[in-house]
């Protein structure tokens, strides 16, 4: 097991109906809050309405952002910036899922910062201070309330670009979940939500350090939830029970408890980030693609692991005369699961073409500047090699 260091402020406040009580949460944060939300269900539910009585009740004025989008745009981040001063404001409160609070994040950086907030994706910038950044959340997803993590994606360039930071510094400060407000998600969110959540273990599951049973069981017991509610979730949308497991899993799955003490991989996430900046696929369903397409890719490389993520979260009988049969089994298992709650396994599911996978791979590695994960290095080659896997 690595050192670590394990660094968690965010205050979480869980359970049925505390989402009405946001204006007396922020009370003591923000006197002037701007609101950030999506495309229209949070109105059309009514939960801003309701955000916004209970800050008026509290006395805390507010100015509304919404729009923002899946894969959240460089373009209203920027805007966002630009009503933060304009108006004032000293914290931001982001009423979504993971898209809406990258995107409060980067504001939140932006604003206290003299430069163009894309600086700290393209590299070289590190953020050293935000405004305060609060969350109600409403979808069991990114695990972006409680993590030091967000992705924006630039909307400006003639070729889209899609890149992540991670500094605790963009932690939030408050992260309120009701898991109620999940139960009139679309089917496919949930879905694409879920395994989101999955593959925040997995990207931690698979490492090279020895020595983390204690983490390994932890993630297997996630990973355990998920494989368990997701499935009665989809069934039985209001079912209390199994959307509250799936929010507490999403926030489990990346606040870094399950990072401590080793080195996850993250390569899969990096090359589904590709197909998401040019084709707008949802996050979870462009996992769905890759990640298994990873794990056959360079299960050989250490069948020990993989058998055991076979026996232990797909309760696969082992073979011990034969632990690679064992392994891809396991991985069989996985995709069987993808596909009964809905989500694509090829490309070509998802409409989206073989014709930019080889500029997709290039982008993955920097041009191959570098190789991607640290379970296996790939290289742009092994990449694209990964993606025509999947075609």
């Amino acid at each position: 097991m690595k050192n670590f260091t394990y660094y968690q402020p965010t205050r979480i406040v869980f359970g049925r109906g505390e989402s009405e009580k946001i204006g007396g949460y922020l009370s003591s944060i923000s006197r002037r809050v701007l609101v950030v939300y999506g495309q229209g269900s949070a109105v059309k539910s009514g939960l801003i309405e309701r955000a916004k009585k209970s800050l008026e009740a509290e006395g805390i004025e507010y100015v509304l952002l919404g729009g923002v989008q899946p894969n959240p745009r460089l373009t209203l981040v920027r805007r966002g910036i630009e009503l933060v001063r304009e108006h004032g404001i000293d914290a931001i409160l982001a009423v979504g899922g993971g898209s809406v609070i990258d995107t409060a994040k980067s504001i939140g950086v932006g604003v206290k910062y003299d430069g163009d907030v894309w600086d700290f994706y393209a590299g070289g910038v590190v953020p050293q201070e935000t405004l305060p950044v609060a969350v109600v959340l409403t979808i069991a997803a990114a695990g972006s309330e409680c993590s030091n993590s967000n992705v924006i994606t630039n909307d400006t360039l003639p070729s889209p670009e899609k890149r992540g930071i991670n500094y605790d510094v963009t932690r939030p400060v408050l992260a309120v979940m009701d898991p109620e407000l999940t139960y009139t998600l679309p089917a496919y969110q949930t879905a694409a939500g879920g395994y989101d959540i999955m593959a925040h273990v997995m990207e931690r599951y698979f490492t090279r350090e020895e020595g983390v049973d204690f983490t390994d069981r932890m993630c297997e017991a996630t990973l355990k939830t998920v494989i368990r509610a997701l499935p009665i979730a989809l069934s039985t949308p209001d079912d209390y029970d199994a959307r509250s497991q799936l929010m507490w899993a999403s926030t489990i799955a990346h606040n870094d408890l399950l990072s401590t003490g080793r080195v996850g991989d993250w390569a899969s996430h990096r090359m589904a980030h590709q197909p998401s900046a040019l084709y707008d696929i949802t996050h979870g369903a462009a996992l769905s693609i890759i990640f298994p397409a990873w794990m056959r890719y360079v299960y050989k490389s250490d069948v020990n692991r993989f058998a055991q993520f076979a026996v232990r979260v797909w309760e696969v009988e082992p073979d011990f005369n034969d632990l690679e049969k064992t392994a891809l089994a396991g991985i069989e298992r996985m995709e069987d699961f993808i596909r009964k709650i809905g989500l694509p396994l090829t490309f070509t599911e998802a409409g989206i073409p073989y014709s930019r996978f080889e500029e997709m791979a290039r982008r993955a590695t920097g041009g191959d500047t570098f190789k991607l994960g640290t379970f296996v290095p790939l290289t742009s080659a092994d990449i694209l090699e990964i993606y025509h896997s999947v075609i």
